[in-house]
């Protein structure tokens, strides 16, 4: 049966009221497809469904929610019952889950949690959430370079299992400071009676602890990581961190800036509450009409102009939507680069030297495409000098904001993914604009 047949079944069980049919169909999948299955319902379907979740599918199920379906579930149910949840989850899984629930409910659960795994969360909690610190698991296994692979194999055999993804073993000092990698490759084709210190990697890159998820996943993209240790100032170990957390950064990365230029937040939720969701939208359909109150400034101080040559009324919008589509072109770029760490000091200048070029040619090109167009609609070849000429110049400008609103707004710790689309917008609007009406007054006057 396939999950479009499932979903289907449920969907029908919970409508005729067949609550135990519904329970057997929802059972019987993976836990993936029970936690698409939730994100795809709405909140009152959804609690049922949750309800008649088997207790030992909870904690699979939870870790495959998106954040915002995670949350609103975790809230719901009894604190206790979640601390006893993360007794088997990674201590890194744990933090991120905390760091996203209101912190009364964050304390409670900590309180409810052993002492040792209270102290092994927290350890994590203290790092921003953004940051390699936030990001890393502290389940990991050491050893010293002065033993023998043999000895190092009998010390892994005493372990029921090892932590997942672990490619490497880190070889520490007294002092806890790591001095090498020990890659399991090595482990498993050398000569037992080698020493430790003879196979280790004492070159490996290692994470600081303050640094960024973003930077994080740049590093393990370039490198093929599956895992890399973090490390504080003094090079101590702090824990380490595995690709399936970096996927995460990467998957909210490219969430954040789909939705930010769509004002939309970050939500996951696709049936998020009207309260919440409402709000988040309010907000920016708030600003978008600050910025088209602008616009429709500068037009106003053109209404004489208007009056006179109508067709003005009828082009103004082409030479607005050119530019805000080059604009957009040059700011998706500029966003994607910055994200990818491409994007820095020595090379900005050719960047933005490339695409002035570049909106100069297309200006130019789509200038005469328009102004022969407009020419012959209206028979006023003087009309066709303007729009040409205000086209090309909108385009250049839309070609320079692209570049620089996303570097000036994160200067200002203002996310470009975020407000971008908006600025850019405004700008290439009132630049268009302004050149269009302004060359049409002194021409007309």
């Amino acid at each position: 049966m396939t999950e479009k047949t499932h979903l289907e079944g449920l969907s029908l069980a919970l409508d005729s009221g067949a609550i135990h049919q519904v329970r057997s169909l929802l059972n019987s999948l993976s836990a993936s497809e029970i936690a698409h299955v939730l994100e795809s319902s709405p909140p009152n379907e959804r609690n049922v469904l949750w309800e008649l979740l088997d207790t030992e599918l909870e904690s699979d199920v939870l870790q495959r929610l998106s954040e915002d379906v995670r949350n609103y579930i975790l809230i719901l149910m009894d604190r206790s019952e979640v601390a006893a949840l993360t007794e088997i989850w990674d201590v890194d899984d744990v933090a991120d889950i905390l760091q996203q629930l209101p912190d009364k409910v964050t304390q409670e659960i900590l309180e409810l949690m052993t002492q040792q795994d209270r102290l092994r969360v927290e350890s994590v909690l203290t790092y921003d959430e953004e940051s390699a610190g936030g990001l890393m698991n502290t389940d990991t296994i050491t050893v010293r370079a002065d033993i023998t692979i043999d000895v190092v194999l009998r010390f892994l055999r005493r372990h029921e299992k090892i932590p997942r993804m672990t490619d490497s073993l880190y070889v520490v000092n007294r002092d806890d400071l790591l001095i090498g990698e020990l890659p399991i490759r090595h482990i498993l084709t050398s000569d037992p009676t080698e020493p430790v210190y003879k196979l280790m990697n004492t070159d490996a890159e290692v994470i600081p602890a303050d640094m960024s998820d973003t930077e994080v996943a740049n590093l393990f993209e370039r490198n093929d990581w599956i895992s890399a240790p973090v490390v504080d100032g003094d090079r101590r170990l702090l824990g380490r961190i595995t690709i399936d957390d970096v996927v995460d950064v990467i998957r909210d990365d490219a969430d954040h800036s789909l939705m930010g230029l769509a004002g939309l937040g970050e939500d996951d939720d696709t049936f998020i509450s009207l309260r919440r969701s409402t709000p988040r939208r309010m907000l920016w359909l708030g600003i978008n009409l600050l910025t088209a109150l602008a616009a429709s400034a500068v037009i106003g101080q053109f209404q004489a102009t208007l009056d006179k040559v109508i067709a003005l009324a009828v082009l103004m919008p082409i030479v607005a939507s050119m530019g805000g589509v080059a604009g957009t072109q040059t700011l998706t770029l500029v966003i994607r680069g910055m994200a990818l760490g491409h994007i820095r000091k020595n090379n900005m200048r050719w960047l933005l030297n490339r695409e002035l070029i570049m909106g100069a040619i297309n200006g130019m090109f789509w200038a005469v495409a328009v102004g022969i167009i407009a020419g012959i609609w209206f028979q006023d070849f003087t009309l066709s000098a303007i729009i040409a000429a205000a086209m090309t110049i909108n385009l250049i400008a839309a070609a320079a904001a692209g570049v620089l609103l996303p570097i000036a707004l994160r200067l200002m710790n203002i996310d470009p993914a975020l407000a971008g689309g908006v600025a850019l917008t405004t700008i290439t609007d009132v630049i268009g604009f302004l050149s269009f009406l302004g060359f049409a007054t002194l021409a007309y006057a």
